[in-house]
């Protein structure tokens, strides 16, 4: 192919590609759901063709799922005409890279192994967000200030259709994150009723990341939520009856001390509690949560008499056995 320095233009404007080498077989499919894998350099429009960022020397290529709010919806467009194996390099003007700081902060918050939520980068009021803050990088914020014309050098690793692989729940939209909750927590629930604490305990825990995920979005104590945090504490709790199946008594005293302090009529969670004192002889605390579950909840007595039973016996068999210890000191 003698043409592979013409550049094409993908009919979009403010675009030009230049095919530095050619892929192999047809373009693939880009559908919503596509999980598309590639390497990507950026460079600015100077002399130097200075590198922004280079996924190369990160070490690990990037990842994207067509449709799913990836803010720089640009390279969507850019992927979708590539071949497998194929190297393009892609001049885009201004009005396709004014986000491009945005995204490069959390692609490299991720590559220094920081918290990939900040993937999902909300676009709302971004102008004014951005106009005064700092992003933590001098290059980036000198490009948010003054945004410039980039070239994106692309090369298209692999394309998996969306039955084809596993989506993780970070590569999920909000929509596609509160649908898989009840699918997990229902999981959570059957592999607990069969004694598998520990897997239980990470289908939990993962419909919690999901829901905390999607409430970061929301104003706090506004109806949309508070329904979000019930179902979480609803969740948590689920959680930490595994954690008193483990006997991770500290964790779920604090799981459950979490939930109370933001919600104290939670009375679930006074009970919960109460357990995990009683199993680590705080006596005077379980005795405080089991007569908070009775005030928030008169219909409880019969089962509290019986936890006060468990912890008497308990405190006995307790003081026993520090009878004998001290004994045999002395």
């Amino acid at each position: 192919m003698s043409d592979m320095q013409d550049t094409m233009l993908l009919g979009l404007e403010g675009i030009k590609k230049t095919i530095l080498h050619g892929g192999t077989g047809e373009i693939p499919k880009c559908i919503s759901g596509s999980k598309v894998t590639f390497h990507f350099r950026t460079q600015l429009c100077d002399d130097e063709r200075t590198v922004i960022d280079d996924s190369k020397v990160v070490g690990t290529p990037m990842e994207i799922v067509i449709g799913n709010m990836f803010k720089m919806d640009i390279w969507e467009t850019l992927l979708s005409s590539l071949r497998i194996g194929e190297v393009a390099e892609f001049w885009c003007d201004i009005i396709h890279t004014g986000i491009y700081p945005l995204v490069s902060k959390s692609m490299r918050r991720i590559a220094e192994g920081k918290d990939p939520v900040d993937w999902q980068i909300h676009t709302c009021g971004m102008a004014n967000m951005f106009a005064y803050h700092s992003l933590g990088y001098d290059d980036l914020d000198e490009l948010m200030k003054e945004p410039k014309p980039l070239y994106f050098v692309l090369e298209l690793l692999r394309v998996q259709q969306p039955s084809e692989y596993n989506r993780e729940t970070w590569a999920m939209n909000d929509e596609e994150r509160l649908k898989v909750v009840p699918v997990l927590h229902g999981q959570g629930n059957k592999l607990y009723k069969q004694g598998n604490y520990d897997e239980a305990t990470q289908k939990y825990k993962e419909a919690i990341i999901c829901i905390k995920n999607v409430q970061t979005k929301e104003k706090a104590w506004e109806v949309p939520w508070l329904k979000l945090e019930k179902m979480a504490n609803t969740i948590t709790l689920n959680y930490c009856q595994c954690l008193m199946r483990t006997e991770e008594y500290y964790e779920a005293i604090e799981h459950t001390t979490d939930i109370i302090n933001q919600h104290p009529g939670d009375m679930k969670a006074f009970f919960l509690r109460g357990k995990a004192h009683a199993e680590v002889w705080n006596e005077a605390e379980a005795r405080q949560d089991f007569s908070r579950v009775l005030d928030l909840d008169p219909g409880m007595k019969k089962v509290v008499k019986r936890e006060l039973a468990v912890l008497n016996m308990r405190m006995e068999e307790k003081n026993q056995e520090d009878k004998n210890k001290y004994r045999g000191m002395f």
